[in-house]
């Protein structure tokens, strides 16, 4: 048996991990090369302290309450030296991956398809090579090299993770670097480096309703998270509300519809800020987050979207006196990461 460990560092790297049954999280990262702060390595002074976001996992009693209060340990903190996964983990690393020893992954991958869905979106899928290993939680993001340049663009994965295609949903930018090579050069078969995965937002453990809010191409990370819901199940309400700016901007409906079969608890709702359109709900997000969606506040939000559209939702939560049981958001505009733009 062995258990899959997300090791996320304090610079936004993700590395990840296997842990054998009965093996330390330490331990297991050294065994791989990845060397996690530590000085004792017996639970005595506190160096290799983290915070685990998700999964099982035994701490035991052979450490000192100086290196991990009962308050701490109440609040998910965790020693890597003593903490024995049951499960597959999510452990945040309170340290930059630079200093552990370990540097974010590289990968390579040929294009499969490259399309354009609408004005404003384009879709592009990559095969990566055969034996290339490209973990990530859904919601992260990936850097993507631009060929003939030493330039690189950040997106979010569409696609669930372990599929050995990987697809994207980007905006297309006028005169944009990455645009100009989608639309007028990148043809498949075409040879496309990867690095990554990277980025605080992603998928958390589901206890509560989720409510997903997408501006735009920010409709990605939550087809990622939907493709691993709809494989794994879900026995909570999922709510996604998908705005865009024009009609012929809303993309990959038929999606969204495959998986309202696929996942019974998911529902959607389209929103159109052009007054012009015939769309039957105009305007904003916020405009559309009735009571319904938001459990008296019981609900954990996930916002992904440009930066007016993430500061909308902010003023609107404040002035309205919301406060969901956990918000995660991530905004982003064209030529930067979405985890640099939060």
């Amino acid at each position: 048996m062995s258990y899959t460990i997300a090791l996320n560092f304090e610079d936004g790297v993700t590395r990840f991990i296997g842990c054998k049954e009965g093996e330390t999280v330490l331990d297991a990262a050294y065994r791989q090369k990845v060397n996690l702060p530590m000085d004792c390595s017996d639970g005595v002074c506190g160096t290799c302290k983290g915070h685990c976001e998700q999964g099982e996992f035994d701490m035991g009693d052979d450490y000192l309450e100086e290196a991990l209060s009962d308050e701490e340990a109440a609040e998910g903190q965790v020693l890597t030296c003593q903490m024995v996964p049951s499960s597959d983990c999510v452990v945040q690393v309170p340290v930059a991956s630079t200093l552990c020893k370990t540097a974010v992954g590289q990968v390579e991958g040929t294009v499969a398809m490259v399309e354009s869905l609408s004005e404003d979106s384009i879709e592009l899928a990559i095969d990566l090579d055969d034996g290339a290993e490209l973990a990530f939680l859904p919601g992260q993001y990936i850097h993507i090299d631009v060929p003939g340049t030493r330039e690189h663009r950040s997106y979010s994965f569409s696609s669930r993770p372990g599929a050995s295609r990987t697809t994207f949903l980007i905006r297309n930018v006028p005169d944009g670097l990455m645009s100009g090579y989608l639309t007028e050069r990148c043809k498949p078969g075409e040879r496309l480096s990867l690095t990554g995965p990277m980025g605080s937002f992603y998928l958390r453990e589901i206890t509560r309703p989720v409510l997903m809010l997408a501006g735009g191409t920010g409709l990605a990370p939550f087809l990622s998270m939907l493709e691993q819901l709809a494989e794994k199940g879900c026995d909570q309400p999922v709510h996604l509300i998908y705005g865009v700016n024009k009609d012929d901007h809303l993309v990959k409906t038929d999606a969204l519809d495959a998986f309202k079969d696929r996942l019974p608890t998911f529902t959607y709702a389209t929103v159109v800020v052009d007054e012009a359109s015939d769309h039957p709900r105009k305007g904003y997000v916020t405009h559309h987050m009735d009571a319904e969606v938001m459990h008296d506040g019981d609900v954990d939000v996930y916002l992904c979207g440009p930066p007016p559209m993430v500061d909308a939702v902010l003023k609107h939560f404040d002035r309205e006196g919301i406060a969901p049981q956990s918000f995660h958001y991530e905004k982003f505009t064209p030529n930067q990461a979405p985890g640099e733009a939060a």
